[in-house]
């Protein structure tokens, strides 16, 4: 077939196609596509973490921002996991360090931070989160294992032997309750 016979073709072809004729429509198309590739980049550079924490103005700011850094770091490490084949332990798996990395900020806001609400706000966060990583373990057959105290809680006071709590003495007729 030669270039003529090629162009001929092609001519054919085309002319039976509807295509778009240049003109304030299909500029309007070409300016939406555009916008269509321009804005995920622009929507999701959230996402990016800074390599280094930002400067801080003093120390207590900087530990703060060390800290949080750390915490995030060590989040995004353990969230990556080798998939088992079951997705609902894989959920977990991942979810876990999620979790666990909101327990830490939070910490770590009670440290440093000042507002009270806030302060507030991050205890809450610690005992909710603790409560569904122990629901999640519960729902795929793990044991809830983690017994240690929120760390906005004090440490438990040991049991004195023979007390139990909850349990009194009725002296009138010798039983316990």
């Amino acid at each position: 077939m030669s270039s003529l016979q090629f162009r001929r073709a092609v001519a054919a072809l085309a002319s039976r196609c509807r295509w778009p004729r240049p003109g304030l429509g299909t500029a309007f198309l070409a300016a939406r596509i555009l916008v269509a590739f321009a804005v995920p980049p622009l929507a999701f550079a959230h996402e990016a973490h800074p390599a280094a924490p930002p400067a801080a103005q003093n120390a207590e700011e900087r530990a703060f921002l060390e800290e949080n850094e750390a915490a995030m770091t060590k989040m995004m490490n353990d969230m990556t996991v080798k998939p088992t084949g079951d997705v609902d332990r894989d959920f977990v798996a991942m979810m876990n360090p999620h979790h666990q990395g909101a327990i830490d900020m939070a910490v770590i806001e009670l440290r440093y931070g000042k507002n009270e609400q806030l302060r507030r706000i991050a205890q809450e966060i610690i005992v909710d989160q603790m409560q569904e990583i122990a629901a999640m373990k519960l729902a795929i057959g793990e044991p809830a294992t983690d017994t240690t105290p929120a760390p906005t809680q004090s440490a438990p006071v040991p049991v004195a032997a023979g007390h139990h709590p909850g349990m009194q003495m009725d002296t009138s007729n010798g039983m316990k309750k």
